[in-house]
């Protein structure tokens, strides 16, 4: 089995009361947790990634009951997201190997979640930053959540190591004013509306 060895985990909450406009209250939250991880495959080609996959799963749903508890607790998370920082060595395809642990490691802790998982990845180098994009979990068209949360780390992604990023938001943009699909207004039958 491909060990993807744990050097450390960073978790980040952010409680946004306002942008100018009016104080709120509740404040929106949201949140990132990381882990910098041994990337196995850094320094050479491997053909067939696929069956590494599996070996992330267990960190997914250690990172998602991380970050739901530090939200507060699963009740009011109604965004999510995911993303990659592969370091020196690796290929962008190291990241991609997050796509389905960290999307259904979520999915497994929230329960009812239609939408997909926006999600982000990207080869750089120690403080490297990663956007990772927000979206509503059942109704890809909630504008209020498209959002985003900024993750770095100063020392990670070292040569040889791999960020693998988890986002929860609970509540939209602070002012959130564009219009469309309100979050009340979710039928939440096609991970669309």
């Amino acid at each position: 089995m491909t060990e993807f060895t744990l050097r450390k985990i960073v978790l980040q909450i952010e409680e946004i009361r306002h942008e100018g406009g009016p104080p709120v209250s509740p404040p929106p939250l949201r949140g990132a947790v990381f882990a910098i991880c041994r990337n196995p495959f850094a320094g050479h080609y491997e053909p067939d990634l696929q069956p590494a996959m599996a070996a992330l799963k267990p960190l997914a749903l250690d990172l998602t009951d991380r970050l739901v508890a530090a939200l507060g607790g699963r009740d009011g998370i109604d965004a999510y997201g995911k993303g990659a920082i592969v370091g020196e060595g690796g290929e962008s395809e190291h990241g991609a190997l997050w796509h389905v642990a960290g999307g259904y490691g979520m999915r497994d802790r929230l329960g009812e979640a239609r939408a997909i998982v926006p999600s982000a990845m990207k080869v750089g180098g120690m403080g490297a930053t990663l956007d990772i994009p927000l979206g509503h979990l059942n109704a890809a068209y909630v504008r209020s959540r498209f959002d985003v949360i900024t993750v770095t780390c100063a020392d990670a992604p070292r040569a040889g190591e791999v960020l693998f990023a988890l986002a929860m938001a609970r509540g939209g943009r602070v002012h959130s004013r564009m219009g469309g699909l309100e979050a009340d207004q979710v039928a939440g039958l096609d991970g669309l509306r």
